[in-house]
């Protein structure tokens, strides 16, 4: 079940369990569990330009154009998200973090030609000139990892990655808050440095 299915019957008056149980990052962030969501909501329009842009013999490229646009946005936001989890360690369980380690790995190679201009692992840079993403016709997708770069990493399947990642983390999988992952604890984490 991905994540979209959680949230197709709403709740009534919801306890703080159900509220979990159904959105396990919750208990980790509102904020980022809010984040999630948008992600997603994008996720799903750029899924709708892809299967716009391909559904002809001829390419649309307005819509090909907006996919692309959003995949690049989408890449910068569900990389960060993911990065914030992955420095909270102890917030999840190990399973999780196995996965949202392995998440990172992916979206780090597809953000660093797209963000920086640099291939993945190292300051060298990528052409100036490239596309934003290579078109994959027969499939109705993009390929948005440095072009020079194999194999070509898919739209579609980094969206489905996304998906089924945070679709598999269950309220046990969320140990503590993300204030907790502090050493100085959550209300020195708010204060500031001393003095200031």
């Amino acid at each position: 079940m991905g994540m979209r299915d959680r949230f197709k019957e709403g709740l009534l008056n919801p306890a703080w369990e159900q509220i979990v149980e159904r959105d396990p990052i919750i208990a980790f962030s509102f904020y980022l569990c809010g984040r999630v969501h948008v992600l997603l909501a994008v996720a799903d329009e750029i899924i709708e330009n892809l299967d716009q842009a391909f559904r002809d013999k001829v390419v649309d490229g307005g819509r090909l154009e907006r996919a692309e646009s959003l995949m690049w946005l989408w890449t910068l936001g569900t990389y960060e998200v993911v990065r914030i989890m992955c420095q909270a360690k102890s917030c999840f369980s190990d399973r999780t973090m196995d996965q949202l380690t392995h998440l990172k790995k992916t979206l780090s190679a597809v953000r660093m030609p797209a963000a920086k201009l640099e291939k993945a692992g190292g300051r060298v840079s990528v052409t100036s000139n490239r596309s934003p993403a290579g078109w994959d016709v027969a499939n109705g997708d993009l390929h948005i990892n440095d072009q020079d770069a194999r194999p070509d990493v898919s739209a579609r399947l980094v969206l489905l990655e996304f998906d089924r990642v945070f679709s598999s983390i269950t309220k046990n999988d969320v140990l503590c808050r993300h204030e907790e992952s502090y050493p100085e604890g959550p209300d020195r984490a708010l204060e500031g440095p001393a003095g200031a």
